[in-house]
């Protein structure tokens, strides 16, 4: 494998490069693992699927099995993680990472959040944290029965 430096700021906060495979094929698409029981995450996904117009990502909820075995691929459980989920490039992002992340690959005028990268990952994850924790209130009761429209249902791990 070939190291590739995804940027100043995750050299300087993240403190692990980029790994990227040598090949000249184009990447998979980006996983993103998300609270299936959480309104506020399956809204999330549904944003970024409205706004990810060459669908680079892929979705699923980390409670099913093939969530739990793409964790288990990197050492990791869903406990281990209880935030969202990024798998990119053989590297998994968590909170705020991830969400930045994500962000990055939106339509305008969502990709600048990667400047929020430069920040300092305890503070961002910190504002990540925030949110998480009262995100059930501010979505509510979560429709885990609802069928998802068929853009994301396509894309669905």
């Amino acid at each position: 494998m070939k190291v590739s430096d995804c940027g100043d700021a995750c050299r300087l906060w993240e403190h692990s490069p980029c790994m990227r495979a040598n090949s000249s094929r184009p990447a998979p698409p980006a996983v993103i693992l998300f609270d299936g029981t959480c309104a506020f995450c399956e809204g999330s996904v549904k944003f970024i699927a409205r706004r990810d117009p060459e669908a680079y990502f892929r979705f699923g909820a980390s409670q099913s099995t093939s969530a739990a075995a793409l964790l288990a691929e990197h050492g990791l459980t869903r406990e281990m993680t209880r935030s969202m989920v990024l798998i990119e490039d053989g590297q998994v992002y968590l909170r705020s990472t991830a969400t930045l992340r994500i962000a990055s690959r939106l339509t305008w005028p969502w990709r600048m959040a990667r400047v929020f990268l430069w920040v300092p990952r305890p503070i961002r994850d910190a504002a990540y944290r925030v949110v998480a924790a009262i995100r059930h209130r501010l979505a509510g009761p979560s429709n885990a029965c609802e069928i998802p429209p068929p853009e994301i249902r396509a894309r669905l791990i």
